[in-house]
């Protein structure tokens, strides 16, 4: 049997000045790059808040298929947990550029908001990233808390 000591990792991303994630476009700016590195399959990331929603970290929790990718409670709030998160915003991109939701992306969104209500750290948003030339609102993104979901 193996016994494992859990640690977490800081990796710097950004130096300098942090804008506050209050809204989706800054959610899905803040994450191009990182999704950039991989624009053939969804990731899924856990973006993780202070009290000011201001990101003390971003970590990618899943990473799919072309069209897919797997996500459960216990992984987006590990995270949020080792990373002491008041809040978190969680984010995925569509490899086709249309951030429409699926159902898929529905429940899941739905999931992560019962979980976040029990262990008390607020989900803020579910932003999926897309492209505005395949977004019919050309906003290049879609967010459960705009949509009243959240």
């Amino acid at each position: 049997m193996r016994i494992y000591e859990a640690s977490i990792a800081y990796n710097i991303v950004q130096l300098g000045e942090v804008e506050t994630l209050d809204e989706p476009g800054k959610v899905a700016s803040y994450l191009r790059d990182a999704l950039d590195r991989t624009p053939c399959q969804e990731t899924f990331w856990v973006i993780c808040l202070d009290r000011k929603n201001k990101p003390i970290g971003r970590t990618m929790v899943s990473l799919g298929t072309l069209g897919s990718t797997l996500v459960h409670p216990r992984e987006v709030f590990k995270i949020a947990i080792l990373a002491s998160a008041a809040a978190i915003v969680v984010a995925h991109n569509h490899p086709s550029g249309d951030p429409a939701p699926s159902a898929a992306d529905v429940r899941v969104t739905r999931t992560l908001r019962e979980a976040a209500q029990i262990i008390d750290i607020a989900l803020l948003d579910h932003v999926i990233v897309g492209t505005p030339d395949e977004d019919p609102t050309r906003l290049g993104h879609y967010s459960f808390r705009d949509a009243g979901v959240l």
